[in-house]
């Protein structure tokens, strides 16, 4: 019985020990990512990094309409001329765009506040009226080659994603 009583002690503190050094394991793991993420929150955002990534490329992509099926999304495809930063603001960006938007074809200087998550970039637009396309609100974040976010055009919206490409790598529609 004193046998047994050992055992099941021994096992007691097996399960404890293993269970205090997961949690350590757990704690160091989360120490590590707080202070990725602290210094990622501190680091200045990779400006000319950024105009350099978005000028001279393509956003293709899909968009869904509020309301409709996920399986009617439509096809979008953006193409970007130059990304500049403006001067004396810590966030405005032009960013001069064609757009294709139903049978409309033209390019635009579109200024933009692109908001930074560490490193991450995300466009910001608020009630922007674009001339002879209309007004838009957007959150668009910008990750790895990719796009994503949502958007709305006077009175309806929806979701947006997509790669970014190359213009001169970018499949043409």
């Amino acid at each position: 019985m004193r046998l047994l009583a050992l055992r099941s002690v021994g096992s007691w503190l097996a399960a404890c020990g293993l269970l205090c050094a997961t949690l350590c394991a757990v704690g160091l793991r989360s120490a590590v990512d707080v202070q990725a993420q602290e210094s990622a929150k501190t680091s200045s955002p990779p400006i000319a990094e950024f105009e350099k990534y978005l000028s001279n490329s393509v956003l293709s992509g899909s968009f869904s309409i509020d309301g409709q099926p996920l399986s009617k999304l439509e096809e979008e495809r953006y193409e970007i001329k130059s990304a500049k930063k403006l001067e004396g603001d810590d966030n405005l960006w032009e960013i001069k765009t064609r757009i294709k938007y139903g049978n409309k074809d033209l390019t635009v200087p579109v200024v933009v506040n692109i908001e930074w998550v560490g490193r991450t970039p995300m466009i910001v637009l608020d009630s922007v009226t674009i001339p002879g396309l209309g007004t838009f609100s957007a959150r668009v974040l910008f990750h790895d080659r990719k796009y994503a976010g949502t958007w709305k055009h006077d009175s309806v919206g929806g979701h947006l994603f997509g790669r970014i490409e190359p213009a001169a790598d970018a499949p043409k529609p």
